[in-house]
């Protein structure tokens, strides 16, 4: 496992949060986070940065899994400071003078990136705007709100939306008034326009205290099955389960998961295992550490396997994760200090 910090304590904002990424046809990433005086600051906008493909590190590839956090760089190395490897910083959308919020990358084809992201002075009044690149993040246009009208927030809400076997995309959305959170999911057929909101995903309040449930992480598992994780206020990670393609959603249950009321992400890998981020933390608004990787052989019914990432005090939170040749890359918010990135070599995780 190696971990880099994209920048350092010389940055051009007071804190970030929230950070997302996209893997270039080269092998290298952007990296996207909302930033500014703080979480809801009008000053608030959307940066990102960028990175090369990651270099060979001798004696990691094929390394077992670690029982603890690896070192940032092999034994021996001198480390690099923070930002080495990593552009500066630069803001790529402010649409208002309004907070920004929850920037989410993804590629529905070779050639095309688009940004989702929050644009409103409370949670509860944003609505999400758009914007394409047609050179990898170098540039960016068509800045516009992607649904007309929208209070709320539509299209991905955090995590990246997934392409269907259909060709049709799927993003997790949700919905969180002053005292109710729900869930659903917006269909697009190209991932980017005319996207068609499911209903709520249903819940039995009677057994979910708090608030409800948000921020769903998406998988396909068939052509017709389609799975969700969501993050709650009830101590635990819910699941909900589609057989239509994700047009309507099972009652969410909760699953052996604990978490702490903060987001979650999830990766399907190529082999058919699934890979969650999150921080395993029973207890509505409990700490934020550790952050781990947990890791499903049965299509999410079990998650037997780990692999801590930071197990230190302090925040380690809103994790975003997309698989990386045969490993997985890892984002996360670190202390609202730093945006951190975690490689995780394809021998070191687990295989049964």
């Amino acid at each position: 496992m190696r971990s880099e910090h994209v920048f350092g304590d010389l940055r051009p904002f007071a804190q970030c949060h929230a950070p997302t990424l996209v893997r270039h046809a080269d092998g290298g990433l952007l990296v996207a986070w909302f930033a500014g005086t703080r979480e809801g600051h009008p000053d608030a906008a959307i940066w990102a940065a960028d990175r090369g493909p990651l270099e060979p590190a001798p004696g990691l590839a094929h390394a077992p899994r670690p029982t603890q956090p690896t070192q940032p760089t092999p034994r021996g190395a001198v480390p690099k400071p923070p930002g080495t490897h990593w552009s500066e910083p630069r803001r790529i959308a402010r649409a208002a003078e309004q907070p920004h919020w929850n920037p989410v990358l993804f590629a529905p084809s070779a050639s095309r990136l688009v940004l989702h992201f929050k644009v409103g002075p409370r949670i509860r009044e944003w609505a999400t705007w758009i914007q394409e690149s047609e050179d990898a993040g170098a540039h960016w246009h068509s800045q516009r709100p992607l649904v007309p009208g929208d209070r709320g927030g539509r299209g991905a809400v955090k995590n990246k939306p997934i392409r269907l076997q259909s060709g049709e995309w799927l993003a997790g959305a949700s919905l969180e008034t002053r005292r109710r959170w729900d869930a659903f999911v917006d269909r697009s057929p190209d991932g980017i326009g005319d996207w068609q909101a499911s209903a709520w995903v249903p819940t039995d309040r009677r057994r979910l205290p708090g608030k409800g449930v948000i921020q769903p992480t998406l998988w396909q598992s068939s052509p017709t099955e389609v799975h969700m994780l969501l993050r709650s206020s009830a101590g635990h990670v819910l699941r909900s389960d589609s057989s239509d393609a994700g047009h309507s959603w099972s009652t969410a249950r909760p699953i052996d998961v604990p978490n702490n009321n903060s987001g979650i992400d999830l990766v399907r890998l190529r082999d058919g295992r699934l890979a969650l981020a999150c921080n395993p933390v029973a207890g509505s608004w409990a700490a934020r550490t550790p952050l781990s990787l947990l890791f499903s052989h049965d299509n999410g019914e079990t998650w037997p396997d780990r692999i801590d990432v930071e197990v230190e005090p302090g925040e380690f939170s809103y994790p975003a994760l997309i698989e990386d040749g045969d490993g997985l890359c890892l984002a996360y918010t670190w202390n609202r200090r730093r945006i951190a990135v975690v490689w995780v070599d394809a021998g070191e995780i687990p295989q049964s």
